[in-house]
């Protein structure tokens, strides 16, 4: 999609939008205020929709929304007799009526209202007093993004790394309780930009862009099999309200600079929204050391290699879409949506090396000093689109949803190497490059159909077809020294076809035990056949195989606000792109690093046990014990090879890392979430993971390893006034093992401070990112047959940004299904 077709289609919307908005009722002088507090906490709930309707004949005249305190006042009221109807997410809608505006009684007070939280069985069970910045529900935790004031100005990981349970690197890897695989969604639906580099794509979506993140630990039978670490889910902002309206958000900043822009319009029962949103990490330069100790396995004799230098890399990206909703009539609804998304990274590496090795007869050692430049582009670009349909019935909760959703994804990776060598002058080596074009096509059609038995029993049921097609193209070209001229390597280069069908079906049921118990259980079937054929071996046959996956989750909610949960799940994860791509990456002669097209799928079964409690005056524990069994377990692995042939050319002294299945993999853990109110300004929310890990290799080679790993984060948001606050976070990740040695520890803090402009539609916000140290300093151990390597990185970390975002547009405020609450507290007449 070019730049000029989607300004074009902004402009549209500008223009459809001002014809959409109409002329409101004369004016009058009447005015209505209250309070709209949560009935358990006594906070105040913002955000919640007034409806003000004439009492005569329903028809809908003015709206607003709540603040931040749950105050909201309606102006400009012509006399007559009215009705008030309040509305927000998870609560009962509540009615007010009889309301008489006239010359003698032109300003009514309602006071305080309370709206209770809305609790079944039958769909999601919140158990949070309030719409904070997390909320814990039966099967998912939320994470509220325009409610994080430190993440202001960042992208996507900056947001994941302040979620409980979720873990986030410096280089921007993500761990769902600790494991990698984790099956990314954006608004519910799979992307082919996540089976590439998931680091640079979180890396550039902006977390202006974000609305809310949600972390599925112990998925259910509904959703796809894939992902043993469990599912993440990115909500991107799109509002419902009637009428047009937009918000715009740009920072600047010393490492990072972003952008998002967001348009909705809507009028009745049609909508349609666009956005774009962009992100550029600015040139960075970690300065990287590493030392390798490496041993013959057949001669006995030592060699070592040593490597000081700077990899700079720039990244960038962008993302721009557009959607509708259709409401067809009060039954069918029809959605739909197309986005494009945009991912450029670009690395330069200068690195001094000795080489130390023993010569030909062993007499004596020879070294060899070099100068080696390594330049790198990776790029994605990828185009998604979906269809809904969505019919729903007279009888509650029963529906039928139909889903289309595709993708394509091209891909390309370049690397160039270049040797120079410092002694002996007599020593040459051609130097290479590689380029590496892929693409990928993913085609899922589902239906799903819900069926309630009764009040408190539920039936789902539903069939998907997953569709998937990718095609690599690696050609490396090596240096003619006599000619200076690059050629292409036949022996060298290679092609890959793979091509995955998977076929699913699931049974689910939601159901009442014993009146106390909220049980949902359910079986998922995936049928998964496999072809593939390489460019070295021709087709390759791979023996369908099929998956059943069965799960559950029994929850119990006592009066106190406390909630009980306990859930078992077993997940799959089947190998992506970039686990799957044979393409050999030699930027680096002496550490190259390829994919690897025979791995298995990865088995996962686990066990997780909850304790959520809401006081009334707003604090909230939540406690998670979990066990995970992993077979198979797909990680990176790192050999030890003297020489390595590769085609027609022989490699000396190389670390091939690769994927692999290791053996087994056992993890035991807790997460322990506290959120305290300290007085009616502050709030502290703290955040601590524990877990030991057992790792079993099985058939490759090296030793059992365990260890213990934690992560403890703190953050304190101070409210100064009505439209000034702060906030702090810290964060520390103590070192992990992996199946071959330790990688490193690691601690951020960011500060933030913010200032709602114009009656709170605009605001402006300061960050500052590691302030006081430059560098993060990361030391990495890694062990395997014949080798030991220790590496250590300074990266360049510290930042500082501004961020300045805007509400704008009209809105208009349709009629609302009324539903007394029985909590509603009716103010004095």
């Amino acid at each position: 999609m070019s730049h000029k077709l989607f300004f074009i289609l902004l402009a549209l919307l500008l223009i459809d939008g001002s014809l959409w908005a109409q002329k409101t009722e004369s004016e009058g002088t009447g005015k209505i205020s209250g309070i709209i507090l949560d009935s358990i906490s006594g906070k105040g709930i913002d955000y919640a929709s007034i409806s003000l309707s004439r009492q005569e004949d329903g028809k809908t005249v003015n709206g607003c929304t709540t603040d931040e305190k749950g105050a909201f006042e309606l102006t400009k009221i012509t006399d007559g007799t009215y009705k008030i109807l309040i509305y927000f997410m998870g609560y009962g809608t509540c009615t007010k009526g009889n309301l008489v505006i006239n010359p003698k009684n032109q300003t009514i007070t309602l006071g305080v209202i309370k709206l209770s939280s809305k609790l079944t069985s039958l769909k999601e069970v919140s158990v949070s007093a309030e719409k904070g910045v997390i909320e814990n529900k039966i099967d998912k935790m939320v994470y509220n993004v325009e409610k994080d004031l430190t993440s202001q100005g960042g992208v996507a990981s900056d947001v994941l790394k302040k979620i409980p349970q979720v873990d986030v690197d410096v280089d921007g890897n993500v761990e769902l309780q600790g494991n990698s695989n984790i099956r990314f969604l954006i608004n519910g639906k799979p992307s082919s930009i996540f089976g590439n580099n998931l680091a640079d794509v979180l890396a550039s979506i902006p977390a202006s862009q974000i609305q809310s993140i949600e972390v599925i630990t112990s998925p259910g039978a509904k959703y796809d099999a894939e992902g043993t670490g469990g599912i993440i889910n990115i909500i991107l902002k799109k509002s419902k309200a009637q009428g047009f309206n937009g918000n715009i958000s740009l920072t600047g900043g010393t490492r990072l600079e972003n952008m998002s822009a967001n348009l909705t319009m809507r009028k009745g029962n049609f909508g349609a929204h666009a956005f774009f949103s962009g992100n550029a990490q600015l040139l960075s330069s970690p300065l990287i050391n590493s030392n390798r100790e490496s041993q013959d396995p057949v001669t006995g004799q030592y060699s070592s290699l040593v490597q000081n230098g700077t990899s700079d890399f720039t990244r960038n990206g962008y993302q721009t879409g557009i959607g509708f909703d259709w409401d067809l009539n009060s039954k069918n609804t029809l959605s739909g949506s197309l986005s494009y998304n945009s991912f450029n990274r670009v690395n330069t590496g200068i690195y001094n090396r000795q080489f130390i090795q023993p010569n030909a007869s062993g007499t004596k050692d020879t070294t060899i000093n070099d100068v080696l430049r390594t330049p790198g582009i990776y790029q994605n670009q990828s185009v998604d689109w979906s269809l809904d349909y969505k019919k729903t019935f007279e009888q509650k909760d029963r529906e039928f949803e139909l889903l289309y959703v595709s993708s394509i994804g091209n891909n390309y990776a370049y690397y160039g190497q270049k040797q120079i060598y410092l002694t002996p002058e007599s020593l040459l080596y051609n130097s290479s490059y590689g380029k590496n074009k892929g693409i990928d096509y993913e085609t899922n059609i589902s239906a799903d159909y819900t069926q309630p038995i009764s009040e408190t029993a539920l039936f789902e049921t539903g069939v998907k077809t997953v569709l998937s097609h990718i095609n690599s193209n690696s050609d490396v070209y090596l240096e003619n020294l006599a000619s200076d001229d690059y050629e292409y390597n036949l022996p060298q280069s290679s092609s890959l076809t793979y091509n995955r069908n998977v076929y699913a079906a699931y049974l689910s049921a939601t159901f009442k035990l014993l009146k106390r118990f909220d049980v949902k259980m359910g079986c998922r079937d995936e049928y998964t056949q496999t072809s593939a054929s390489f460019s070295d071996a021709g087709t390759v046959n791979i023996s369908p195989y099929n998956s059943v996956v069965p799960s559950f989750v029994i929850s119990r909610t006592f009066q106190t606000n406390q909630t009980i949960k306990l859930s078992y799940s077993h997940r799959i994860q089947r190998p992506d792109y970039g686990d799957l791509d044979p393409f050999l990456n030699a930027s680096d002669p002496k550490n190259i690093t390829t994919g690897n097209p025979d791995l298995k799928p990865e088995q996962s079964d686990k066990i997780e046990l909850g304790y959520t409690k809401v006081y009334e005056k707003g604090p909230t524990i939540n406690v998670v014990l979990f066990y995970r069994g992993n077979k198979d377990d797909i990680q990176s692995f790192m050999t030890y090879y003297p020489t390595l042939q590769i085609g027609d050319s022989i490699y000396k002294g190389v670390t091939l890392s690769t994927r692999e299945n290791i053996g087994r993999e056992d993890n035991y853990g807790a997460n322990f979430y506290v959120s305290v109110p300290a007085g009616k300004k502050i709030t502290l929310r703290s955040n601590v993971s524990l877990f030991q890990r057992y790792i079993t290799l099985g058939n490759l080679p090296g030793q059992n390893i365990s260890g213990f790993n934690y992560r403890i984060n703190l953050n304190a948001a101070y409210e100064l006034n009505h439209s000034m606050s702060i906030e702090l976070f810290g964060n520390f990740n103590s070192p992990r093992i992996n199946a071959q040695g330790t990688m490193p520890a690691f601690t951020t803090y960011n500060f933030a401070f913010r200032r709602q402009l114009f009656h709170k539609t605009a605001s402006i916000a300061l960050t500052a990112t590691n302030p006081f140290n430059e560098y993060i300093s990361q030391k990495t151990v890694l062990t395997g047959t014949d080798f030991t390597l220790i590496s250590t990185r300074q990266l360049p970390y510290r930042s500082f940004g501004i961020n300045f975002t805007y509400k704008f547009g009209k809105m208009e405020f349709k009629k609302i299904k009324e539903e007394e609450d029985p909590n509603l507290t009716t103010p004095p007449n």
